[in-house]
């Protein structure tokens, strides 16, 4: 945490394709900056499918003297191929990892030397020491294959076990369910800070197709008035801001130790939602 904000702020890209997206990604990444972010992450494509955008989109980050995190992903791949990526990001100074399970990208028939995300965890941690801080993810409303919340529960506390430093949360907008999992998780043992993932809402379409992929849930009553407004993309905008700023700072009246965004490489959003909580 810094001296001026209660808690810690981190934002997510994804690497962008175009040189346009370059572009654009430099412009909200230079906005951004103004909020303090304790780390820019950077996520990495299904079996690694976005492996070497995603290493030059950190070294850039890296280049402009700001902390990077590039995801790492363990479906689709081998501890040999992992083991060179974790020696390039050493090599150049990073110093945080996200590490996940990741998903096997459609038509790929092999998952690869690792099955879960602890064994990548644990990897990375036999292979580099103390050298990285690893984040994992965490899900308050509970991953979509789990074969229970219990389940759920233990699995986190493996990545944890094998070595996690922090998680951070897949987006919700219960904060319920966030306390909820922090509750069950600080009675299994489990110490690390627990950092809510927000998602800002741009447009309901996009944000339903990500909650159907990803297991999040919408609740119904914001499901309604989004779908109330139709088309008035002004009012759905307004609405979203609205829904969101009140999430965290529910969240941040909960405890939660920081807030990681999940910006889409946009810079407009996330800025609104922190300066009405007063925290840029």
């Amino acid at each position: 945490m810094s001296a001026t904000n209660p808690v810690e702020i981190s934002f997510e890209f994804f690497p962008p394709q175009t040189a346009e997206g370059v572009a654009k990604l430099r412009c909200a990444r230079e906005k951004l900056a103004a909020a303090g972010p304790t780390f820019f992450s950077v996520t990495y494509g299904a079996g690694g499918s976005t492996r070497e955008r995603t290493f030059d989109t950190v070294m850039e980050i890296a280049a402009e003297g700001r902390p990077a995190a590039p995801h790492l992903s363990c479906i689709g791949s081998t501890r040999t191929g992992i083991r060179r990526i974790l020696r390039d990001y050493r090599d150049h100074g990073i110093h945080r990892l996200v590490a996940l399970r990741g998903d096997l990208p459609s038509g790929m028939a092999d998952a690869g030397e690792f099955r879960h995300a602890n064994e990548l965890v644990e990897f990375v941690r036999a292979e580099t020491g103390a050298h990285f801080r690893i984040e994992v993810a965490a899900y308050p409303e509970w991953h979509p294959q789990a074969k229970s919340p219990r389940d759920d529960l233990l699995a986190f506390r493996r990545k944890v076990e094998a070595g996690a430093d922090g998680a951070i949360t897949q987006f919700f907008y219960n904060a319920d369910a966030y306390a909820h999992f922090v509750d069950a998780a600080r009675a299994l043992g489990v110490t690390i800070p627990i950092v809510p993932g927000i998602m800002p809402i741009a447009g309901f379409a996009k944000l339903a197709r990500f909650a159907d992929s990803s297991g999040a849930e919408i609740p119904r009553w914001m499901r309604r008035k989004f779908e109330s407004f139709g088309d008035d993309a002004e009012s759905i905008r307004a609405f979203g801001l609205d829904v969101v700023s009140a999430l965290c700072e529910r969240l941040i009246d909960l405890g939660a130790p920081g807030l990681h965004f999940y910006t889409l490489n946009q810079s407009a959003p996330a800025l609104e939602i922190l300066r009405r909580l007063r925290l840029t």
